[in-house]
């Protein structure tokens, strides 16, 4: 039987250099975008609708939506609240839709929907995001990272490092992608020790200076969810993980 394959792709930008046309993207912004829809859903959303613009956010919000946008950290005048996970409480979006707009991540599961499926990740559900993928059958895992603005960003890879673990244990996957490797050998760096290495997470560092980093432990604790979202005719809606 022919292995399936696992690649990283550090930023959608560098998504066009991959054939994704038979992989499952695994789109991950661990701060904070992926953490805070899988906040969501674990609380008992209907859906997350991503909408890349903030002129797309604003219509939403005219429309009648719950509105989660921000920009740089910073809430949007128009929203209802920012991407922190702990906006996202049963009592207000539980049973309801939202939409949501953020720096990086949004743009991210959008620009990975002409693969064979999207699923959105953090470590609040790496394993059962790993089972999901395990189960699937066929096709290639991709792991996309939402970066930061084009950019590289390290809590991101270490996360595609962390779940490229958990599939490669599986003889099923194997890996003969560079950043694939890169990421394991980030990931194997900071397992250890994990808040200590979160030092130099350009981000982290972003989210204090604006008082916003006191999501760091949530964002980093694994498998408090066992949700996966997957994205169906461009909103986000809760699946159980494939066992």
């Amino acid at each position: 039987m022919e292995k399936r394959k696992v690649e990283v792709c550090f930023t959608p930008e560098n998504i066009q250099y991959f054939d994704i046309s038979n992989s499952h993207i695994v789109v991950v912004d661990v701060l904070r975008a992926t953490s805070a829809i899988c906040a969501a859903f674990a609380n008992g959303a209907k859906a997350v609708i991503p909408v890349p613009s903030i002129d797309e956010a604003r219509k939403a919000k005219e429309n009648g939506y719950i509105v989660a946008a921000e920009r740089d950290g910073v809430t949007l005048s128009f929203a209802d609240f920012g991407n922190s996970p702990f906006n996202f409480t049963a009592e207000r979006i539980g049973g309801r839709e939202v939409a949501y707009s953020t720096t990086n991540g949004t743009r991210a599961i959008i620009e990975a929907s002409k693969g064979l499926s999207v699923v959105v990740a953090s470590f609040i559900n790496i394993s059962a995001v790993a089972n999901w993928e395990m189960a699937t059958g066929h096709g290639d895992v991709l792991v996309l990272c939402a970066g930061w603005k084009g950019k590289f960003c390290l809590e991101d890879t270490l996360f595609a490092g962390a779940l490229a673990e958990q599939l490669l244990a599986n003889e099923i996957f194997e890996t003969q992608c560079d950043g694939t490797q890169a990421a394991l050998q980030l990931w194997g760096n900071a397992k250890g020790n994990i808040k200590s290495y979160l030092e130099l997470v350009a981000q982290r560092h972003r989210l204090k200076r604006l008082g916003l980093d006191d999501v760091l432990d949530y964002c980093f604790t694994p498998d408090s969810s066992s949700v996966v979202p997957v994205l169906r005719e461009g909103k986000l809606v809760a699946a159980k993980p494939q066992l």
